[in-house]
């Protein structure tokens, strides 16, 4: 079997070398970049299984941005991806997550946040609804979340699950 390509694209060095290693010693093969202009670059050149991405880097959404463009892109959309956020996950036993983002957006304790991260627990869809500079709502679907600080006890499975969805 080949190794498995990950691109990481997060603009902290400390938090790319951690993550780095925790995959090399499950056997990936790991790229790196360090914002959104030079990721996507790295992956249209690497074409990995999957991408972890920061959310903010050089603009606080600019992970988001990348995110959409991959999910956007007819050769990539295949593409795993998993956002690693300190933002909280909101959780849902609703299989449409779009849906109960919307429903979140209109609740009075929900509508001013600028980002709104979704998943629903019984079968793992997720997906992030943020406000543009515009105003407008985005939704795109991600394969998951991680929280930062990333810890290898929580972050491998989760790869191995996308990487699974991903065949």
């Amino acid at each position: 079997m080949d190794t498995q390509k990950i691109v990481i694209v997060d603009d902290d060095m400390d938090v790319i070398t951690i993550i780095q290693t925790i995959l090399k010693q499950e056997g990936f093969e790991v790229h790196y970049a360090n914002d959104k202009a030079s990721g996507i670059k790295l992956i249209r050149q690497i074409k990995p299984k999957m991408v972890i991405l920061d959310v903010m880097m050089t603009t606080i959404y600019e992970g988001f941005e990348l995110a959409k463009e991959i999910i956007d892109d007819k050769e990539l959309k295949n593409t795993g991806i998993l956002m690693q956020t300190s933002i909280d996950v909101l959780t849902t036993t609703k299989p449409d997550v779009q849906a109960m983002a919307r429903e979140f957006r209109k609740s009075p304790g929900f509508k001013d946040l600028h980002v709104i991260l979704v998943k629903d627990i019984n079968t793992d869809k997720a997906g992030v609804d943020y406000l543009a500079e515009d105003g407008t709502s985005v939704w795109f679907p991600v394969d998951g979340f991680i929280r930062k600080p990333v810890e290898a006890k929580k972050v491998i499975p989760e790869i191995k699950r996308i990487l699974e969805l991903k065949k």
